[in-house]
């Protein structure tokens, strides 16, 4: 082994022996050409029994199991890294392993698998690496300890694909840096980015909406005190959140972040802001004061995106301080400005780092400090949208242990506020739903949640079966997933609108795609309404009531 000047190379095959996370390499054909002590541990097998096999002859599926589908599942995984030469992260995974005498182990992993490419971009082998998470996946015990287990699992694969959004964005920024020339290449990367950010929103948004009815559902059975169904609310409207943040995120990295402005009221919104999280800042102990002037703060924003800020920068208080902590907001003027000012009395930050704090994936932190979750986005959305509405926002402390200030300024507008922006849902007589959505657990809480409110619902699951229903039964409404295995929900609307029996229906499109490309979309096929999922009975009656007069 050769010395360099700062000492002898490493020993790469001892080093990928002994790493601790499972490892196995496979050549372009799917053979196994190596494997570490971790991965034959995981998986009790011998490497002389391994190397040498295809993947799929050493690891089949469990014959005894007609819904195995872990083969299935990884060689699309593998061929997707093959066809693409970028890394293929898959969800996790029920995976049996071959024990002895033709027995299966049942087991689940999280997988993920790149590409290695030669210096001419050649597939040489593939990297598999798995964990193994078959412990915690039968710790999930029954509703609703389980649904909270399923709500770890989607924030860990949440966190594990924002870190991929990451490694994308950076990807992107150098890619410009160096190829200024190459548009068409950088939009290309832009538009796959794209892609990929509208597929991981379908895909946490779909099991969400199936958690969020579920837990709705269980709502109108438990006693509105039970601390399990406090806590699934606040878990699952807290992963809504993140999903969100993410989005954002990406939109504001991209300049694509929009304003829909109007003449508000800064003291109404954040009065509505702390009441969204009160009773969570109360279940933690944690204390929130506010002061607002007596007379109206005006400014020209979003109502919405004011409100996102304000509710990030209160969340982000109180998930940096400890129980018994106070959190203060406070409205002043200052000349032409307006003053907004979170403070907290928790851990605080080096002063030195105040700026980094509205980066990407930044967290305040410390080092090996795990109790704090989160996809360190919330702080960079806010200085987005302060950007946007013309003002800026800043960060202090002292240091560990002394709280943290975080103050926006926005410009002070002129006038009165606009009118009411918003009106209660009306009483009305019961309705006959169509719900046609793939995901059946979905549909049957949505039937549930309908029928105990008094309406009438069928399910189907396909788009055939929902075209079917839909000239053979009399209904009022049609609440449609987009995304439907055979038959697209925009194909659907332009069918139902085309006919003389099913023209007059209401259409209301529910979909984990929430683009405004995808609203724009869905409207202009013949949807009087678009919903993004997890949808709640609340929104559900807010677009009827608009939709219906």
């Amino acid at each position: 082994m050769a010395d360099t000047a700062t000492g002898p190379a490493p020993d790469y095959h001892r080093l990928f022996d002994a790493a601790p996370t499972p490892y196995l390499v496979l050549d372009p054909d799917l053979t196994i050409v190596a494997v570490n002590e971790a991965y034959l541990t995981a998986t009790r097998t011998h490497r002389d029994t391994l190397v040498g096999r295809p993947i799929f002859a050493a690891f089949p599926d469990n014959p005894d199991d007609g819904a195995a589908d872990g083969v299935a599942n990884l060689r699309r995984s593998l061929e997707a890294a093959l066809a693409t030469g970028q890394p293929d992260t898959m969800a996790l995974q029920r995976y049996d392993i071959p024990v002895s005498d033709g027995q299966f182990e049942e087991r689940y992993w999280s997988p993920i698998n790149t590409p290695i490419l030669d210096a001419d971009g050649k597939i040489t082998h593939i990297i598999h690496r798995v964990q193994d998470v078959t412990e915690f996946v039968r710790t999930a015990g029954h509703t609703p300890n389980r649904a909270l287990a399923r709500l770890s699992e989607l924030e860990a694969d949440l966190f594990a694909r924002a870190r991929e959004v990451q490694d994308m964005n950076r990807q992107l920024r150098e890619t410009n840096h160096e190829l200024a020339a190459t548009t068409a290449a950088l939009r290309e990367q832009q538009q796959a980015k794209d892609r990929f950010i509208a597929t991981l929103s379908h895909e946490l948004r779909n099991p969400l909406a199936a958690i969020r009815a579920a837990v709705e559902l269980m709502a109108l059975d438990v006693p509105g005190d039970h601390p399990s169904l406090a806590v699934l609310e606040r878990q699952t409207g807290a992963l809504v959140r993140m999903t969100d943040d993410l989005l954002d995120a990406t939109r504001a990295l991209t300049g694509r972040l929009e304003l829909r402005r109007e003449r508000l009221d800064l003291r109404e919104i954040v009065h509505e802001a702390v009441n969204d999280v009160a009773a969570e800042f109360a279940a933690g102990r944690r204390a929130l004061r506010v002061a607002t002037p007596p007379e109206p703060v005006l400014v020209d924003g979003d109502r919405v995106r004011l409100a996102q800020l304000l509710g990030n920068l209160v969340s982000n208080a109180g998930k940096y301080s400890e129980p018994g902590a106070t959190i203060a907001v406070a409205v002043e003027t200052d000349g032409p400005e307006i003053l907004l000012t979170v403070t907290d009395d928790g851990i605080g930050f080096p002063p030195a780092i105040a700026e980094s704090l509205f980066e990407v994936f930044t967290r305040a932190a410390p080092s090996g400090t795990t109790a704090v979750g989160g996809l360190g986005l919330g702080l960079a959305i806010v200085r987005t949208i302060a950007d946007l509405h013309g003002g800026s926002v800043s960060a202090h402390s002292d240091g560990a242990g002394t709280g943290a200030r975080f103050r926006v300024r926005l410009p002070l507008a002129a006038g009165t506020p606009d009118g009411p922006h918003r009106t209660a849902a009306p009483a009305r007589d019961p309705l006959r739903f169509l719900v046609i959505e793939d995901n059946a657990d979905l549909g049957v809480t949505y039937r549930t949640l309908l029928e105990r409110r008094g309406d009438a619902a069928t399910v189907v699951t396909t788009g055939r079966a929902g075209l079917a229903a839909a000239t053979t039964a009399e209904f009022d409404v049609v609440l449609c997933d987009i995304g439907l295995p055979d038959i697209g929900g925009l194909q659907i609307a332009r069918h139902l609108r085309a006919q003389p029996e099913t023209g007059g229906l209401t259409l209301v499109a529910v979909s984990g795609f929430i683009q405004d490309s995808d609203r724009k979309q869905a409207l202009d096929a013949g949807f009087d309404a678009y919903l993004p999922k997890p949808m709640t009975l609340a929104d559900l009656d807010r677009a009827l009531s608009a939709v219906r007069g």
